[in-house]
């Protein structure tokens, strides 16, 4: 009975009712009083123990409230840059109305005599963090276990909440420590050996496409590269090639998450990519007999190619972490693609903030996985109308990303693609290069955190959904004499004249189909 009272009056303030309801009885929430003690004691005697432990600590670390309330305290006169010791301390929480709260002067000069010795305070500090860790899980457990018990809970609205909760102790909680320069050097001299064996100067995961793997030198790992345009303009068909050429050509593992399309939809996109076979013709089935044997004969590479494809609609950013450990960790992924970022959802309660908000949140996140896995992660994103409305030939600029600026800044590599023909340039003329527009792709690079801004053409291939090297010229390409610069489009008697006609679904903000019809002149769009 002694002891039950005694850990009673161990409990912070505020505490004991909330922790002793969501407790087991007969366990102690995980605490390390004697620890807490130490690490202020030697931070009100020490300036070098406040900087070991400032950055590891916050209030919320601390199990009794007293000991939160003095380490705010010594938070805010480090922040001030103003001298930290028993006195003022004591002063800081008097004029804040928490010394009576704290125990008195007396208790909070007593804190140093706990202390034997400031050598391990860091590793101090660390052990009071894992405790409010560990408090922080059984906090979320429980609440997790009684709205599960409430039938008129959604359980789809629990697993949101319980995602969100989890990642909300992961994201506050989990702090990577430094490195010395011995360390960095040695790896970064790995990575230069590395580069110097590769001939083709690509040190990252190659795309396929030479100039741009000239100017990146391939995707880095942990960047995060923001891939925008306007709906139709080909982000996904761009994306999917680039996966084809990394799966088959390079056997890089590549996931990618389709929040748009669903799976089945973008295979038949791929397999309309590698066999050249119109996708309408697939979608609709009307293939010829020969068609229908090449069509078997080419899939073998790209059925063994290892792309992984998850299209869950609304992914949460949790669930997006969650899947991408699961998938580096079986099956080794070099390589993630969000199709798009301005689909997904952060998450947890996030109905108090705005979009803006949300998107800064997501955007901030993804960085934080690439860093995590250590792979690049290509995520699509939306441009806003302000493209359409300007005049001259709208090529896209960074203030034209939607929603967020977070998503510019979080970014190490944010790309454009343009395609002049999309509003109607078709003369050589109009472009600044002189370069004939039909069939042309531009693969704007606008900002490049480690490389140079240039921009590198490609070749759109409408009719297959599909992007390739500028200098491919095979018969898949309708334009394979007028994509060279400075030359005349000029088809011969059996070549049929191509119409470009703008599908009316790129007039949905969000729509991503990339379908523009693309068919001999005088015939009639299907739609």
């Amino acid at each position: 009975m002694d002891q039950r009272r005694e850990r009673t009056e161990r409990m912070p303030l505020g505490v004991k009712t909330k922790q002793a309801a969501e407790t087991p009885v007969g366990k102690l929430p995980p605490q390390a009083l004697d620890l807490e003690q130490a690490v202020l004691g030697a931070m009100m005697l020490e300036s070098s123990a406040v900087n070991a432990a400032i950055d590891i600590l916050k209030p919320a670390s601390f199990y009794k409230e007293a000991h939160a309330r003095i380490f705010a305290a010594i938070a805010d006169l480090f922040q001030r840059s103003e001298p930290i010791d028993i006195l003022t301390v004591t002063q800081a929480l008097r004029k804040a109305g928490d010394i009576d709260l704290v125990g008195g002067p007396y208790y909070v000069s007593q804190l140093t005599t706990r202390v034997a010795s400031t050598a391990n305070i860091e590793q101090h500090a660390r052990i009071i963090a894992q405790k409010h860790i560990q408090r922080e899980l059984i906090r979320v457990s429980n609440d997790i276990m009684k709205d599960a018990f409430e039938e008129t809970t959604d359980v789809f609205d629990l697993l949101d909440k319980a995602e969100g909760s989890l990642f909300e102790v992961a994201e506050g909680n989990i702090r990577k420590s430094y490195d010395n320069m011995q360390n960095l050097m040695r790896e970064a001299i790995a990575n230069i050996d590395s580069a110097r064996e590769n001939k083709d100067g690509v040190s990252g995961v190659p795309s396929g496409f030479t100039d741009l793997d000239r100017v990146t030198g391939g995707w880095q790992r942990s960047d995060m590269i923001v891939l925008a345009a306007r709906p139709g303009m080909g982000k996904t068909a761009f994306v999917l090639s680039m996966a084809r050429n990394m799966a088959v050509d390079y056997q890089v593992p590549v996931a990618v998450f389709s929040l748009e399309m669903a799976g089945v939809q973008l295979v038949q996109r791929l397999i309309a990519s590698e066999t050249t076979l119109s996708s309408e013709k697939l979608r609709k089935g009307t293939l010829e007999d020969h068609e229908y044997q090449m069509l078997h004969q080419r899939i073998g590479k790209l059925a063994n190619a290892p792309i992984y494809i998850d299209d869950t609609p609304g992914i949460s950013i949790f669930e997006l972490r969650a899947k991408c450990r699961r998938l580096k960790a079986k099956h080794g992924i070099d390589m993630v693609i969000i199709d798009y970022l301005q689909l997904m959802t952060a998450g947890g309660d996030t109905k108090g903030g705005n979009r803006e908000q949300e998107i800064s949140t997501i955007s901030r996140s993804i960085k934080g996985i690439a860093k995590e896995l250590n792979v690049p992660i290509i995520a699509l994103s939306q441009l806003s109308r302000s493209v359409e409305t300007r005049g001259g030939d709208k090529r896209p600029i960074l203030s034209d990303l939607r929603e967020s600026g977070a998503i510019e800044q979080d970014a190490d590599i944010v790309c454009f693609i343009y395609r002049a023909e999309y509003y109607g340039f078709t003369d050589p003329k109009d472009h600044p290069r002189g370069l004939d527009p039909r069939g042309l792709g531009e693969l704007i690079i606008a900002k490049h955190r480690n490389g140079a801004l240039e921009t590198v053409d490609l070749r759109f291939v409408g009719h297959l959904a599909k992007f390739s090297n500028f200098d491919s010229f095979d018969d898949d390409n309708p334009f394979a004499n007028a994509m060279r610069p400075n030359t005349s489009f000029e088809g011969g008697a059996n070549e049929p004249k191509t119409l470009v006609v703008g599908s009316r679904m790129n007039d949905e903000e969000d729509d991503d189909s990339g379908d523009d019809f693309i068919g001999t002149a005088g015939e009639e769009p299907p739609f």
